[in-house]
């Protein structure tokens, strides 16, 4: 027997409709923020995320699945979708289209990491990305578009933690402050912040290990370092989300795990999990297009797990819209199928899902059948519906019989 490859799942047919029913939803949304689908590879040419995550970042060192192709070229499976997404509207002149562009994507991504709940080594991800604009405003739409969804979707204790990470000029000096504060305690962190240390000292506060998380939470503050510009735009920020009415808290030790961020970044948390737990991040990255070849563009977005999102959403018994047939055409007998496969094709031309008997089961097994597929109506045809054209639809709800013609349901 050959099993599926470690780090992936199989998305069944009875879990499939959470999908559907999850990507409708954000279908909904984007529409209703006029976000417009883009579709990029599922691999990308492997300089895109070395020049975009950053080559000292855990994805890039750790995390990418990269190969040689035949050509001999070097190529990876999407990491994230963000960056794929500034080639795409360099390669394809995007910026000639009426700016702003609200762009999102629902995507798989590919990370070689020890496989844990909700986080696979192939999973898939929602990102929403908005080009054009370096106003506060555009964070605010970008951070209720995520707000909007998760609500509609009715995820609990849903918790906005919002920081500003600055421009590069403010984290020059942030940086220093930072090393001469960790200096004195770089023998007591993990391997990772010593090297992040000398590559990029702002990684240590995204740090997970409990020993850096007690050394760091006495660090200096960001927000005490961010230049005037930087700090008007949070300002500015936080007070659209209060008159937005999107609940959020400062929260400094916020700074995300790539290199691409400037100025706003932000999560959105849930302890509906146990512990405190991320569902959604992201923020703003002005440098990103022109440090992949392109000109300087505003941009801002986020990134969303939708395996961690299904499990998060199932940890409180969420009641999804299950697939059901409308009508269920029972067989009495092999001379009645032609008749069943008949009016079942007739239902469907109507645009009324339909189905009926393929495996020989006896009528009683039938209609158990139809009730746990959750059928709503049932049909019966046996010998007398064929000689007098009447059948009998019996609704499943109450029981309730109705008598039709059978040409009637056939045209």
């Amino acid at each position: 027997m050959i099993n599926i490859p470690k780090g992936t799942k199989d998305v069944l047919p009875s879990q499939s409709h959470k999908w559907q029913q999850i990507e409708r939803e954000i279908r909904y949304v984007c529409n209703l923020f006029n976000v417009k689908e883009l579709r990029t590879p599922t691999f990308e040419h492997t300089e895109l995320f070395l020049r975009s995550i950053g080559d000292e970042t855990d994805v890039v060192k750790k995390e990418m699945y990269t190969f040689e192709d035949k050509g001999g070229r070097s190529i990876t499976l999407k990491p994230e979708g963000t960056a794929p997404v500034a080639r795409s509207y360099i390669e394809n002149n995007l910026e000639a289209m009426s700016l702003p562009l609200k762009m999102y994507y629902l995507t798989p991504v590919f990370r070689y990491e020890a496989p844990q709940a909700g986080r696979l080594r192939e999973h898939h991800q929602f990102g929403v990305e908005m080009y054009g604009s370096p106003s506060p405003y555009a964070d605010a739409e970008v951070i209720s578009i995520a707000y909007t969804l998760l609500s509609r979707l009715g995820v609990k204790n849903l918790e906005l933690n919002l920081n500003s990470i600055g421009c590069p000029e403010c984290r020059k000096n942030f940086n220093e402050a930072l090393k001469e504060y960790l200096g004195s305690n770089l023998d007591k962190m993990c391997d990772d912040c010593k090297r992040r240390f000398s590559t990029n000292p702002l990684r240590i506060l995204d740090c997970k290990k409990p020993n850096c998380k007690e050394i760091v939470a006495s660090a200096p503050n960001i927000l005490d370092y961010i230049c005037d510009d930087c700090r008007a735009h949070f300002t500015t920020l936080q007070k659209i989300l209060t008159d937005s009415g999107v609940p959020f808290r400062v929260n400094p030790s916020i700074v995300r795990g790539l290199d691409y961020y400037t100025k706003t970044v932000f999560e959105f948390v849930t302890t509906s999990l146990g512990a405190q737990g991320t569902i959604c991040g992201g923020g703003r990255y002005d440098n990103l297009v022109s440090s992949i070849g392109g000109k300087q563009t505003p941009c801002v977005g986020f990134g969303m797990g939708i395996e961690r999102l299904i499990m998060l959403l199932d940890a409180f018994d969420k009641q999804y819209d299950e697939p059901a047939p409308e009508y269920y055409i029972a067989c009495q007998s092999e001379e009645c199928r032609e008749m069943c496969f008949k009016l079942m094709r007739a239902l469907r031309d109507k645009g009324l899902s339909a189905e009926t008997d393929f495996m020989g089961r006896s009528v009683k097994s039938q209609l158990k059948f139809a009730d746990k597929l959750g059928a709503k109506y049932v049909v019966v045809i046996g010998k007398s519906e064929l000689s007098d054209g009447t059948v009998t639809v019996k609704r499943m709800s109450d029981g309730n019989l109705q008598e039709k013609s059978l040409d009637e349901m056939l045209r």
